[in-house]
């Protein structure tokens, strides 16, 4: 088991590949990249510890500060694709102090063994594909050539008569021949496009509809599964192509041939050791100065998010899983309140403190261009699938950055993210007009943006509205 989670739940990346890998998707922001990167790999470090070390050592969390659209978000979501652990991005604005109406903050740890058991799964699964694809294949071949029936006197099966050998030997030898002929068009694919009658297993609808949203969460889930094994499992019929039947017996058999309960243990083993958590919007559970009203609850969630975030058990439907080696990354804006608005106890718990910066003219451009998602270069993959072929001048592209900078200091500071108003008023008559274009080659110089955004620069107050 140990090799098990060596494989999935441990980046091997040293802390400058993983900050290349983020370098390809956010521009700046190095400080919150190298506090990421030396986390995850003191996570690799503290793997390969042995003795009482090894549980002593515990991650240190991270705090990242910084207005909206600087890169916090994209940095947890890159992050969950970069690393091969169980991941899970939440907002704390989801959840609510015990006993008020809303989500428990104990299921953050429920969704995080979730995705583990996803992950382990998934890992098992590809392991078997191959056995499970031979079986699949004798299924298919079942149904074009099904073995012959066994005719048997009842008072032969009475008193045990033989005459079962015989008619095996009689039958056998044409049923072989034909299956191994299916067997050999199967192989030459020439029956692919045959459709076949199967017998599915049919999935149990979800019943969890009725819980969500309560801390009753834990015990619908419970109850679901528990329905689920003592339910017989339904059966129907179903018409389908070959190549369809192949991909759905691969899948029944592959998760025949795979152990839940050694899934199960697994996952929570992998969960308490290499789990990250991605606790965005904490700033909204802050509370300045003394706490009234609504602000009561939200106080109330810092101190339920308090113990998961020290050290505690939560009960799962796969076992009791501990918290205490789970990694926390928390963010937030803080316009409104300041890191020292949260309660002392989880200040304590967040030793790493980052602090990302205001996005300047230059990091705008950069924005644009260098990324591999920039969002100039997705305007020019979705105008070419009209065959319109869009160029951005050099020019136009700083004109652009400055007057998103120029927007931002006038109005709210959204970061980034004013790029996509600004992107989408500069492109709105060019995407109208895509499909009748006579011209296919569109030209966008700084006169072109300048002539589109004029009204919305220059009336502050018009800008309020459309931006």
């Amino acid at each position: 088991m140990e090799n098990h989670i060596e494989t999935i739940g441990v980046n091997e990346q040293t802390p400058r590949e993983i900050v290349e890998e983020l370098n390809h998707y956010i521009v700046g922001q190095d400080e919150a990249k190298r506090s990421v990167a030396i986390a995850l790999r003191n996570r690799w470090r503290s793997r390969q510890l042995t003795g009482s070390m090894k549980e002593e050592v515990i991650p240190k969390n991270i705090l990242m500060i910084g207005s909206t659209g600087v890169g916090k978000t994209e940095i947890a979501r890159r992050l969950a694709k970069l690393v091969k652990a169980p991941f899970i991005k939440v907002e704390a604005t989801k959840f609510t102090e015990v006993g008020y109406v809303g989500r428990d903050v104990e299921s953050i740890i429920r969704d995080l063994t979730e995705t583990a058991v996803r992950m382990v799964r998934q890992q098992r699964l590809d392991a078997v594909q191959d056995k499970a694809a031979e079986l699949a294949e004798e299924r298919i071949l079942d149904v074009f050539v099904p073995e012959p029936k066994k005719s048997q006197n009842p008072l032969g099966r009475l008193f045990g008569g033989d005459e079962e050998p015989e008619e095996k030997k009689e039958g056998e030898p044409k049923y072989q021949a034909g299956r191994e002929w299916v067997r050999k068009r199967l192989h030459k694919g020439e029956l692919e496009k045959e459709l076949i009658e199967i017998d599915v297993e049919e999935s149990g609808r979800p019943m969890i509809g009725m819980f969500a949203g309560s801390s009753l969460e834990g015990m619908g889930d419970n109850l679901q599964d528990m329905l689920g094994n003592i339910m017989p499992k339904r059966h129907k019929k179903r018409k389908v192509s070959v190549e369809q039947a192949r991909k759905i017996f691969t899948q029944e058999e592959a998760g025949k041939l795979i152990d839940m309960e050694a899934v199960a243990e697994e996952a929570v083993r992998l969960t308490e050791y290499c789990g990250i958590v991605f606790l965005d919007e904490i700033d909204k559970v802050a509370v300045k100065g003394a706490s009234s009203g609504a602000d009561v609850s939200r106080e109330g969630v810092q101190r339920d998010i308090l113990p998961i975030v020290e050290g505690s058990q939560v009960s799962t439907k796969y076992g009791q899983v501990r918290t205490d080696h789970i990694l926390f990354i928390a963010a937030g804006a803080f316009h409104m309140a300041k890191p020292s608005d949260l309660i002392p106890e989880l200040q304590g718990r967040f030793p790493i403190r980052v602090e990302l910066k205001s996005l300047r003219k230059e990091d705008f451009e950069r924005i644009l261009t260098e990324p591999q998602n920039a969002l100039l270069k997705q305007y020019e993959a979705l105008l070419a699938t009209e065959g319109v072929s869009l160029t951005f001048q050099p020019e136009a592209v700083s004109r652009i950055a400055e007057l998103a900078c120029a927007v931002n200091e006038q109005a709210e500071d959204i970061g980034a993210r004013r790029l996509h108003t600004l992107l989408e008023k500069v492109l709105e008559d060019v995407s109208f007009r895509a499909p009748e274009l006579e011209d296919k080659h569109v030209v966008i110089d700084a006169a072109y943006v300048d002539q589109r955004l004029s009204d919305i620069v220059v009336n502050r107050d018009l800008s309020q509205f459309i931006l």
